[in-house]
């Protein structure tokens, strides 16, 4: 079960000709959610009934794990808040009076999460999850930056020209920096000094997961063929057959010129509607950043991959 409520706003100045400016704030609220949260998650947050310990060599210490239990289970429920915002702005060249030379599209959007908190279960507190890495065996959601943006810039050609189906543009993707998993860092103690006091050195001690920025390039090609001029072809006409006089004077039924066409065929056909792709995403080759909570391997892999550089071909073809 789910509740929701959206304000939003659209706002195109007639001053700035070619802008439009879009923002929404959201509120969700989910209730009874079947999820499993997880065997780490469960451990660092000490769910009541979850998880079992024996007892504790150190005075005021948790003892060591013996037991977890992470049954999919219907949670107490969750809440999100937060806004979505976007800016738009299509420069075409045609209004400066010389002539059509293409259109520039640029756009901004991101999303600011300002509200994240999680009740685990109906006898337990909710708590914030909002800003922080979450372990991948928590299936609710990935991790939960405050911030991402996008912006990109695309150019179009001249219409009315073999250059209206190009398309060249750049992707920017940003992540801001958020939370590593410091219950498990700090010992549950997220207010600990990030650095050593002494030797100004990272230890054993709460730590933030930096920004992860990528750049993207593509282009695109779309064949737009002008159609052939019809061809006639003898057939069936909607107007059916007509008599005509001939000069013996004797009247004779003719079957008219049918407005019938032929499917179109031929390279041209095949190549009309037709779009050539090609991109290369992460184009500076950046490394996703460490995340010390990241057991497997040491990266948020909801939010971010190892994959590198790498480049892309694609054809699509529309009937």
């Amino acid at each position: 079960m789910a509740y929701e409520w959206t304000y939003g706003l659209v706002y195109s100045p007639k001053w700035i000709k070619g802008l439009t400016l879009s923002a929404d704030w959201w509120h969700i609220d989910m209730r009874s959610i079947v999820s499993a949260l997880g065997a780490q998650f469960i451990i660092e947050h000490n769910l009541p009934g979850l998880v079992f310990r024996g007892p504790s060599a150190i005075p005021g210490e948790l003892g060591p794990v013996t037991l977890v239990l992470d049954p999919s289970q219907n949670l107490a429920g969750v809440v999100f808040e937060g806004l979505d915002y976007e800016a738009i702005y299509i420069l075409d060249s045609a209004i400066f009076g010389h002539g059509d030379f293409g259109r520039l599209t640029t756009t901004v959007n991101g999303t600011w999460l300002s509200r994240a908190e999680l009740q685990a279960q109906p006898d337990t507190k909710e708590f914030g999850i909002n800003g922080e890495f979450l372990p991948t065996a928590f299936s609710l959601t990935s991790s939960l930056p405050r911030h991402r943006a996008n912006f990109s810039v695309f150019y179009d050609g001249p219409a009315d020209t073999w250059l209206a189906g190009f398309d060249i543009g750049a992707v920017v993707h940003w992540i801001a920096q958020y939370e590593d998993d410091n219950i498990s860092l700090v010992g549950g103690k997220p207010q600990t000094p990030r650095t050593d006091p002494v030797t100004g050195e990272e230890g054993r001690r709460a730590r933030k997961v930096r920004e992860w920025t990528t750049f993207d390039l593509l282009a695109s090609y779309t064949f737009n063929l002008p159609p052939p001029a019809p061809a006639e072809v003898p057939g069936l006409s909607k107007d059916g057959g007509k008599n005509v006089r001939m000069r013996d004077g004797k009247e004779k039924n003719v079957v008219p010129v049918s407005t019938a066409e032929y499917n179109p065929c031929g390279w041209r056909a095949w190549l009309n509607q037709t779009t050539i792709q090609l991109g290369m995403q992460n184009v500076t080759d950046e490394d996703p950043p460490f995340v010390a909570g990241a057991f497997e391997n040491g990266y948020d892999e909801s939010l971010t991959t190892i994959k590198g550089r790498y480049w892309y071909v694609g054809l699509k073809k529309v009937f």
